[in-house]
């Protein structure tokens, strides 16, 4: 046998013993999920199981929580979509890859995955303290709260943490509350978070995700300056401008107002005098108060210039605490004042419909008071005094009142009264009625 033969056999057998050798337990696939692990309620995941060129078959089980039945003793190929995603899906898996020279033609688990369902609960809220505007080189205090007594807090941001940051929660009055603490000097912390809640006996259903908080680093920049149009003191209704420039070319600038929490944000662009300003039109002027701006890159909108100098704006006359756009100045104005008429307008409907029917009502009334007052036609006999007629005739009477006329007929006697009637009603004859018929008016 030759040299070479030799050399090339006892590779063989080293190579093939090193392959073994990985396969019982050093060597492991790795399981991860696509788009993220961090998956809402009702929506989809994909898990894939890694390992190398040619070995795609591999089984999927999960190791903790509810379990999954469609993945009880199944092969996969590749990968495993979830859709659609419940709270029974949260909890860690692993995945172990088909190796048909392993002992057991598995190889060793994976890596563990973790999936975590959101939507299940309400949203916690999340604030930065003391607030979202940062100093390089400060610390700021991420707080996540709710009403409901969670066991654990996740914080998640996409640049910092690749998977949620687990914190576990503190009690705080009839709820829960969790504090940490990041200084912009050691993390990458111009970004935006999210924090959720969850139970303690199922830490990974998680609630809906809070409002996004955007921190922002400051004083990164030379600061920009900040000037008012026509002037810092301006009469109440008067237009009000600011300005914001600088020499850097800034292409985003920001203005503040001292005590608001939002900030109003424009494009710079280049002025006559070499400046990249923004201007701020605030309508007429009904808020005082101390401005600030700042200017920042496309590149990085997190990351802003130092703040100008304070501006002290005065209003003399009516001022107001509203802070309004800059593009709608007006609209809370014009929207009291509809609101104002329609109310006046519906005001006076109402009365108007309360007016008529309370006249209707009485008129109905005292028609149903004559009608049921009236004796019938049958008792009436009306006497007159007339020597030439000894015949029964018949009378047409009408009774006026107020809201209605009412119509009858009578039978007079065929002689006279002995004594003089007493009654008192007045006969009308009616010009197209028929013959020997009159008219009686009550009164």
């Amino acid at each position: 046998m030759s040299p070479t033969v030799v050399i090339l056999a006892c590779l063989g057998f080293f190579l093939d013993h090193r392959v073994r050798a990985h396969v019982g337990g050093q060597d492991k696939p790795f399981c991860s999920a696509w788009p993220s692990p961090v998956v809402p309620q009702g929506g989809h995941v994909t898990l894939w199981c890694h390992y190398h060129p040619g070995f795609n078959i591999f089984t999927l089980y999960k190791e903790d929580g509810v379990p999954v039945p469609e993945l009880y003793k199944r092969i996969f190929w590749n990968s495993f979509l979830i859709s659609p995603v419940t709270a029974a899906h949260a909890g860690t898996y692993r995945c172990r890859v088909f190796h048909p020279h392993s002992p057991t033609e598995w190889s060793a688990p994976s890596n563990p995955l973790v999936i975590m369902v959101t939507g299940v609960h309400r949203k916690p809220s999340l604030l930065a303290l003391p607030g979202p505007l940062v100093k390089s080189g400060e610390t700021v205090i991420l707080q996540c709260s709710s009403d409901i007594v969670f066991g654990h807090f996740f914080l998640h941001s996409e640049v910092t943490f690749e998977e949620p940051l687990h914190l576990v929660a503190e009690l705080h009055g009839r709820g829960s509350q969790v504090n940490y603490s990041i200084n912009s000097t050691t993390s990458d912390l111009e970004e935006t978070f999210r924090c959720y809640g969850s139970l303690t006996h199922s830490p990974y259903v998680f609630s809906a995700p809070s409002d996004p908080l955007n921190i922002v680093i400051t004083g990164l920049y030379e600061k920009p300056s900040l000037s008012a149009q026509p002037g810092p003191t301006v009469q109440a209704g008067e237009n009000l401008t600011l300005s914001c420039s600088s020499q850097t070319s800034f292409d985003m600038y920001h203005l503040s107002r001292e005590g608001e929490a939002r900030e109003l944000s424009l494009s710079a662009v280049p002025s006559v005098n070499g400046t990249f300003q923004a201007n701020f039109p605030l309508g007429p002027a009904t808020h005082g108060g101390t401005y600030r701006c700042f200017g920042s890159f496309r590149t990085a909108p997190y990351k802003w210039s130092d703040p100008s100098d304070p501006l002290p704006v005065s209003v003399t006359g009516n001022p107001s605490r509203s802070w309004p756009s800059p593009t709608e100045p007006s609209s809370k104005t014009s929207n009291s004042r509809h609101l104002h008429v329609l109310i006046g307008t519906s005001v006076v409907m109402i009365l108007f419909t309360i007016f008529f029917f309370l006249l209707h009502r009485g008129c109905s009334n005292k028609k149903n008071a004559a009608v049921m007052d009236q004796e019938p036609a049958g008792d009436r006999t009306v006497n007159r005094e007339d020597p030439d007629e000894q015949d029964p005739q018949e009378v047409t009477y009408a009774q006026l009142n107020h809201c209605v006329l009412t119509q009858g007929k009578i039978t007079r006697p065929s002689q006279r009264p002995k004594t003089r009637p007493t009654d008192t009603s007045v006969y009308t004859e009616l010009p197209n009625a028929e013959p020997r018929s009159k008219v009686v008016f009550y009164p």
